[in-house]
């Protein structure tokens, strides 16, 4: 990777970890309240209205993206905020549709930097896993001889 690539890669991954720390505390600080369409406000009030769900969502995000703040376990932080990137991207093609931008550029973000560290994601595919990891069947194997 070139150093520009790695600077932009560096600064897309910021933007992204800043949106996820200053989004959610946004939301429980009651700083920002956009004025959604109905379905979607009691879709989010409902969400709200179980009691565990708001603060659960918003734990996870502020924590993968204090991790992608720091540059510390990038590919772990982007598996965290993928299902929570694709509940933001449904929401807002089914119930906020007017308000697309934001969503579309989180998850322009995310399939970005998903690509940059596609190889953390590599042993996720494999088509026979190893419970112990690609070191340890290598490590059994030479015990074994």
């Amino acid at each position: 990777m070139t150093i520009m690539n790695h600077r932009l890669t560096a600064v897309l991954r910021t933007l992204l970890g800043f949106f996820f720390v200053a989004g959610p505390l946004a939301a429980i600080f009651h700083l920002s309240e956009p004025v959604l369409p109905p379905d979607a406000a009691a879709f989010v009030e409902a969400l709200a209205k179980t009691g565990y769900m708001m603060p659960l969502l918003w734990s996870t995000e502020i924590l993968a993206g204090l991790m992608l703040l720091s540059g510390m376990l990038v590919p772990v932080a982007l598996l965290l905020l993928a299902p929570v990137i694709v509940n933001i991207a449904a929401f807002h093609v089914f119930l906020a549709p007017g308000q697309m931008g934001p969503a579309v550029l989180v998850v322009t973000l995310e399939l970005f930097l998903a690509w940059k560290y596609r190889g953390s994601f590599a042993s996720l595919f494999a088509p026979q896993a190893n419970p112990g990891g690609p070191g340890v069947a290598t490590t059994l194997k030479s015990r074994a001889a």
